[in-house]
């Protein structure tokens, strides 16, 4: 399994040597700016074309994949790299074919005199590829305009979940007209190469994702009906807890797992990890937490006996490791996995050693006490730290608190930050890395 940062690099330079092989005599004769010009268009043609359809392919959410790059949660890490990608690699393209037209149209750049125009291809289908080139050059230039405007979107964190989870959608039209631009402008000879398999590969899996994308056809044989049974609300904690009633057949889920959870259809599916373990009653509970804009409303928005849909499970955060001692850190809300988790051991005990700690902001003692008693069932060690009590929980805490710590997997749920901050820590401590596992999860 690869970290998303490894995947990334590893595909970008596998997309350079396959173009590098498809075209070495494109370095022969460089001998002016009009010449690497030509080079870098098709290159950068190649690898914007490339990072978009794995960023499509990765939208509909491949369970297939997961096992191989993480979970779900890396995957989107990996989508929003390569999207960002694509969006530089797409500027880079667009300002290299109109920059020089605007320099030398002001007279600062002198084009050199153009070569005698050559006779057309007797092969039918090249005739057709450059019978079309200035309409894909017309379509791609007004698909990347598109393409510029939503990615710019989604990056923008404030933009609302809603009109993100509706406007992103529209990328796939974006995508499905860059791949034509990028079918007929790449140089022809590519495709009796090793990249135009490649690239025939990727823009055909990636087309046929865009148009699931766009019929709303993304994981529909892993979503379930269901209806809000009852609801728990901590005011406290700003938290609600929500026990759903499956109508539909649920696969089950492995505690730790996630899943899409859509409330109300004008807002769309929002992730969230499932706090129960799974029994095969038709049942599932999550814990929400009130962190933005629509967690907010649920309080007067959601009551009992509303429908919802359930999409997943996905995600590899499994308690999997290879370790036969396990430390669990749950930061506020990411407590949830470790309640799932409790739950499966008080039925299924695996025989690991595990030491969990909850930190929190706020105590609520309702909760403390719901937590306390799964752990006392799971016969597991719990350690509350309550910020304003314990103060902060640190990687020397840990290890002052679990001896064997060396000989430990590291599951960590919570703020971002404060994940990276600890696995830092213990990594400089002697914690292999690799034994640190951390969800990633945020759609953008």
């Amino acid at each position: 399994m690869q970290p998303p940062k490894h995947t990334f690099w590893i595909y970008l330079l596998l997309l350079t040597g396959l173009w590098w092989l498809a075209d070495q005599t494109a370095w022969s004769g460089l001998d002016n700016f009009f010449r690497w010009r030509a080079v870098w268009m098709q290159y950068s043609g190649v690898l914007g074309i490339g990072v978009m359809s794995l960023a499509m392919l990765l939208a509909i959410r491949p369970v297939v994949l997961e096992p191989h790059l993480g979970g779900l949660d890396k995957m989107y890490r990996l989508h929003k790299w390569l999207g960002i990608s694509g969006l530089v690699l797409s500027l880079s393209h667009w300002l290299m074919a109109q920059v020089p037209k605007w320099l030398v149209g002001w007279g600062l750049l002198e084009r050199p005199a153009r070569p005698p125009q050559p006779a057309l291809p007797a092969d039918p289908i090249q005739q057709f590829f450059a019978s079309q080139r200035h309409l894909a050059e017309s379509i791609g230039e007004w698909a990347f305009y598109a393409a510029v405007a939503l990615m710019a979107l989604a990056l923008v964190k404030r933009f609302p979940y809603r009109w993100f989870f509706k406007t992103h959608r529209l990328l796939a039209v974006a995508y499905l007209a860059l791949v034509w631009h990028a079918v007929i402008l790449m140089k022809f000879d590519y495709w009796s190469s090793a990249l135009g398999l490649v690239m025939a590969m990727l823009m055909a899996a990636g087309s046929a994702a865009a148009v699931m994308v766009l019929l709303r056809r993304v994981a529909i044989s892993r979503q379930v009906v269901g209806e809000v049974a009852s609801i728990i609300r901590h005011d406290a904690l700003n938290v609600l807890a929500l026990d759903i009633r499956l109508k539909g057949r649920w696969a089950g889920h492995e505690a730790g797992q996630f899943a899409f959870l859509t409330l109300h259809r004008d807002e769309g599916p929002h992730p969230f990890t499932i706090a129960s373990a799974w029994t095969g009653n038709g049942r599932i509970q999550f814990i929400i937490k009130a962190l933005g804009d629509y967690t907010r409303t649920l309080t007067d928005r959601l009551h009992v006996g509303d429908p919802v849909k359930v999409e997943g499970p996905y995600g590899r955060f499994n308690f999997q490791g290879e370790q036969s001692r396990q430390i669990w850190v749950g930061g506020g809300i990411g407590i949830t996995p470790f309640i799932a988790r409790l739950q499966t051991l008080a039925q299924t005990p695996d025989g690991k050693a595990i030491d969990l700690f909850h930190t929190t902001a706020i105590y609520d003692a309702e909760a403390i006490n719901l937590l306390e008693r799964d752990a006392q069932a799971a016969n597991i060690p719990l350690h509350v730290l309550w910020d304003k009590r314990d103060g902060r929980l640190d990687a020397e805490r840990i290890c002052k608190t679990v001896p064997d710590w060396r000989d430990a997997d590291v599951w960590f749920c919570g703020p971002a930050r404060f994940g990276q901050a600890l696995k830092r820590d213990l990594a400089a401590m002697g914690l292999p890395e690799r034994r640190f596992h951390q969800e990633l999860f945020a759609l953008r």
